[in-house]
């Protein structure tokens, strides 16, 4: 057996009957053909997260495939963070210079960064501008990973007349898409069972996290591992925290870290400290993007695995804590919503107060709690593995590539 077919047969245990031959056999129809990821960050973010996973399967399955990163200034990123906010509805001023700014970047990009491919994949508003400036070879989709659903009206604006261009667009949710005249996909994103942040662990190995990031086991932990960004609302899960204190005893740890494309991520960080104040059963941990050990083991250590976004746009951290086998409270924001089966693998909730009231449901009906998690482990298997994500990509070369 070839070293191609003992890693992918390693993902038999645990995905869907058939799925591996169903891989082998659409690879078969684009084998010796190219592909190009392109995003803004190597590090920090759920997207990057994926591509590291990604590359190396396309790789394994004969796609020749690359990564290529955007690199900008400061001023480009910050520039970047408010497109990002403004087109998941909140309200930004952008002046001339901003997208002049904006522009420059991406024509920089363009003209250093090897973007020859069969299939070009453009990942969120960051890089793509590249379009515009880079020499067409292949095919180029736009994969938007954000909920555009209600975006600022400028920013979209200003970047419709890039998206416009490709030749298909992929969403995330039928929801966030935007009427345009080019062919619109859905490819939910995924989680890697495999890797270090989805394996199994021994109990051991969970103690052992625990004990060096100081996190006691005594009483149920609440947790949340987002990025420390305002729409994931870190302060909106410490009040229901603190509801939840008053009638049973437990521990918040909120996991976060920062992202090279987003510069707020240290004032709010700021923010959810001095909220926390001095509280002992709050932890607030910062761990580098490469944690994913650390991530794991303290997901299974949780009783209950918040994700309280307020705009979100899939929210992967809700199909990793599932995967452990956790109940999981959400926000009812973008993916998350598709995640979660209301009262099947979790709950969504709208407000403090409704999180706070479920996370004590939980906590005194640990029989619920226990099924819900047995349940979420289950979806996820049949919705939201990387063996599905490569299948739904692989379908979509076949399509563009004919």
């Amino acid at each position: 057996m070839s070293e191609l077919a003992a890693r992918l047969d390693a993902y038999r245990e645990v995905v869907p009957p058939g799925t591996i031959d169903l891989l082998r056999r659409l690879a078969d129809r684009v084998r010796g053909r190219s592909l190009l990821h392109v995003n803004s960050t190597r590090l920090g973010g759920g997207v990057a997260e994926m591509l590291h996973r990604y590359v190396p399967l396309f790789e394994e399955l004969g796609i020749a495939t690359r990564w290529e990163v955007i690199s900008g200034t400061e001023e480009f990123f910050r520039v970047t963070k408010s497109f990002h906010n403004a087109l998941q509805g909140q309200e930004q001023a952008f002046t001339d210079e901003m997208l002049q700014t904006y522009l420059d970047s991406n024509r920089d990009n363009a003209s250093r960064l090897d973007l020859a491919a069969n299939v070009v994949i453009i990942h969120d508003p960051q890089p793509v501008a590249l379009i515009e400036y880079a020499p067409r070879q292949g095919d180029w989709v736009w994969r938007c990973h954000i909920d555009v659903s209600r975006p600022q009206r400028r920013a979209w604006t200003f970047l419709r007349q890039f998206v416009t261009k490709y030749d298909g667009a992929i969403f995330s949710l039928p929801k966030f898409a935007q009427r345009l005249p080019i062919p619109q996909y859905l490819i939910y994103p995924s989680i890697d069972p495999l890797s270090e942040k989805n394996r199994e662990l021994t109990e051991d190995e969970i103690a052992a996290v625990l004990d060096r990031v100081g996190v006691p086991r005594d009483k149920p932990i609440l947790l949340q591992v987002s990025r420390f960004d305002r729409f994931k609302d870190p302060l909106g899960v410490i009040n229901a925290y603190r509801i939840v204190k008053r009638h049973d005893d437990c521990r918040l740890v909120l996991v976060g870290g920062t992202a090279d494309d987003d510069p707020e991520g240290a004032q709010v960080l700021a923010e959810v400290m001095d909220a926390a104040g001095s509280d002992p059963d709050i932890h607030v941990l910062v761990l580098p993007p490469t944690a994913h050990h650390e991530i794991n083991a303290l997901q299974r250590a949780a009783s209950i695995i918040i994700q309280k976004s307020t705009r979100e746009g899939f929210g992967l951290t809700v199909a990793e804590g599932m995967w452990k086998g956790k109940p999981v409270i959400g926000g009812f924001a973008g993916g998350i919503t598709v995640q979660i089966i209301y009262g099947v693998t979790g709950y969504t909730v709208n407000s403090v107060e409704g999180c706070a009231f479920r996370i004590r449901h939980l906590l005194n009906n640990l029989q619920v709690a226990k099924q819900m998690g047995e349940n979420a482990r289950e979806y996820v298997r049949e919705n939201f593995l990387i063996t599905r994500d490569l299948a739904e990509h692989l379908t979509l070369m076949v399509a563009l590539l004919k």
